[in-house]
């Protein structure tokens, strides 16, 4: 690498970091009321503009969108199977296991989304539900899971985490399903350094929700239902409330920094995934030929201090841990050969071009 690079690292991803006098102020107001959690008026704030700005109407602030994807199963008291990607964090799976059984159903070969072709053959009668990931911030084909989930009387999760942004036939896309879930990890187009929220089509499910992330409190002595600790406190809230001040500068720097790679790679006669839909361009996933050349291509940019990711691997039906063995051989197969690249909001162009150059001499 030139000299420019030599000592710098640019990791797979990085957290936009706000002006930190903007951040310190809020603390400093959170501090003098001297409420930290238990939905103070940050949280509150925090709510009411996402509302506004994701145009959702029943949103919840949770702690991750780990809980998030488990407040929803438990509020939808859903039993038995759940139809799954296995193209996904493994928090997608992990919280299916807490209680129930996923049945892994395999993907898209373009899109990395669950493939409703091959959704219906995976029904049963302990069938009840489906929970799709939108892959990478890009939208599954839920119009088809909508029409499956309708058909046999499913319900419908969506995990949404990589989604701030993205909309679908002109709404956004947490709009849809019975419960769509989105985290706020510090990772993510927009944070909160830890976070998520959850976003209910039903309003008795909204209102189970709310009970629930509290403990199920209905007063400070009484208990209405099952719940959890899954309140956001206020440090991380304010986090969120400075961040929303320049999440449209955050969300045009990264279509421009997308737009550049995919410019760049075509100019080198390079193929790259061809995404039909808009989405939030949250990721930049790139093939490669097989897993040797992937590995390949990792240790040669470890050597520059580029560390680009695998993300996802490995497909989540092979797992040890999971009780039942799905074959999803497209899954398999692309985890197995598939990098994201470096993408976050101070990251170069010249940054940029210089991985792709690499790239091209690699591949």
């Amino acid at each position: 690498m030139s000299d420019q690079y030599s000592k710098k690292i640019i990791s797979a991803t990085k957290p936009f970091i706000p002006p930190i006098s903007e951040y310190q102020q809020k603390v400093s107001e959170i501090l003098n009321r001297g409420w930290l959690t238990n939905q103070g008026p940050c949280v509150e704030e925090l709510e009411d503009k996402l509302k506004d700005y994701l145009k959702v109407e029943n949103l919840l602030l949770v702690t991750n969108g780990t809980i998030a994807i488990q407040l929803a199963i438990k509020a939808l008291d859903l039993m038995g199977e759940v139809i799954t990607t296995p193209y996904s964090y493994v928090a997608t799976t992990s919280s299916l296991l807490w209680e129930n059984c996923p049945r892994f159903c395999d993907i898209d070969k373009d899109t990395f989304n669950i493939d409703p072709t091959k959704t219906e053959n995976l029904i049963t009668d302990k069938t009840t539900a489906i929970l799709a990931t939108n892959v990478y911030g890009y939208p599954c084909d839920i119009k088809a899971i909508e029409n499956i989930a309708s058909k046999y009387d499913l319900k419908i999760i969506f995990d949404s985490a990589h989604c701030f942004g993205t909309n679908y036939e002109n709404k956004n896309i947490l709009n849809f399903g019975d419960v769509s879930t989105i985290s706020f990890h510090a990772t993510k187009l927009f944070h909160t350094v830890e976070g998520g929220a959850v976003v209910c089509r039903d309003k008795a499910i909204y209102e189970r929700m709310k009970l629930m992330r509290n403990f199920g409190h209905t007063s400070p002595t009484t208990f209405s239902e099952i719940g959890i600790n899954a309140k956001m406190n206020e440090l991380t809230a304010a986090m969120g409330l400075v961040n929303l001040h320049y999440i449209d500068e955050i969300r045009k720097q990264r279509k421009y920094q997308w737009d550049l790679y995919k410019k760049l790679l075509f100019e080198r006669g390079i193929y790259t995934t061809d995404f039909k839909l808009d989405f939030n361009k949250a990721y930049f996933p790139f093939i490669l030929d097989s897993e040797e050349q992937l590995l390949s291509v990792l240790k040669k940019f470890e050597e520059e201090n580029i560390h680009l990711r695998r993300y996802f691997y490995p497909s989540l039906n092979e797992l040890t841990f999971i009780p039942l063995n799905d074959s999803c051989p497209i899954a398999e197969d692309i985890s197995k050969r598939v990098i994201c690249l470096p993408l976050y909001h101070d990251l170069k162009d010249e940054e940029i071009s210089f991985i792709v150059n690499k790239l091209a001499e690699l591949c």
